[in-house]
């Protein structure tokens, strides 16, 4: 996290002067419960070595942080979505065989403890197809543009009676095509769906969000909504296959 975030303040700043522009300005704030079901695994050689959240690790259900902000530029200049989304899951699990975790070999029915971080933050540039808002009498809206989605993944396992710790940490960018649709049937409800996605050289990344906001008075929204990931990644020795998913709320405040 501690990587990315200079980052994130430094591409936020270069927008600055480029938002004094925008016609309008979206900001929310929320909690996602993350459920995290897959397996990871550090320098593996075969099956015995990969580590199941669940079953193994022993993670929980986790509710996180979670912010966005939308800028709506005018006409020929692209669209703005800032997004961060805080993950962190620990627990002390174990595994009823013996199996490999980075340089070393951890014992089978013995404790660990292991911690997972994969924070990320998504910037992305997009524009709305005006025809579609046009025709629909400014009820329905399509978007499509480009993502980057920033992983900051930190993983650690010890083993206390045996004296093992193991960990690895890298950043990862990974680009992705951006898809949005908006129905706003009346003034005070709208329903939205988001899709990220991106398939290149071993690793999979699919994000999906649904979303209905109410206008509860002037600028201010709730909102509710649901939110599925899938990752798999195979970097740095370091080989992901998980889902993330669960529902969310958020405040939103639109200007």
């Amino acid at each position: 996290m501690k990587k990315i975030i200079p980052i994130f303040i430094l591409f936020f700043m270069l927008m600055v002067p480029t938002a004094s522009h925008a016609l309008g300005l979206e900001l929310a704030v929320g909690g996602w419960k993350q459920s995290p079901k897959g397996d990871l695994s550090y320098e593996p050689l075969t099956t015995n070595d990969e580590l199941d959240l669940e079953r193994d690790a022993k993670y929980d259900d986790e509710t996180r942080f979670s912010g966005r902000l939308k800028i709506d530029m005018p006409l020929l200049i692209p669209n703005i979505y800032l997004m961060a989304s805080p993950m962190e899951f620990d627990g002390t699990g174990s595994k009823a065989v013996s199996f490999k975790f980075g340089d070393d070999t951890f014992s089978a029915n013995v404790p660990f403890y292991s911690k997972l971080t994969l924070d990320h933050y998504d910037i992305g540039l997009y524009y709305g197809i005006p025809f579609i808002k046009t025709a629909s009498a400014e009820t329905v809206n399509f978007d499509v543009g480009l993502n980057v989605r920033i992983y900051d993944l930190e993983l650690e396992l010890r083993q206390d009676a045996t004296s093992l710790e193991e960990s690895e940490d890298f950043t990862l960018p990974l680009p992705m095509l951006y898809l949005a649709l908006q129905i706003e049937p009346v003034d005070f409800l709208a329903i939205e769906a988001e899709a990220r996605g991106i398939s290149i050289s071993g690793n999979k990344l699919y994000s999906l969000i649904g979303r209905v906001k109410f206008n509860i008075f002037g600028p201010v929204f709730a909102a509710a909504g649901y939110r599925y990931d899938r990752l798999k990644i195979d970097e740095e020795d370091v080989e992901v296959d998980i889902d993330f998913s669960g529902p969310f709320i958020e405040a939103w405040f639109k200007f």
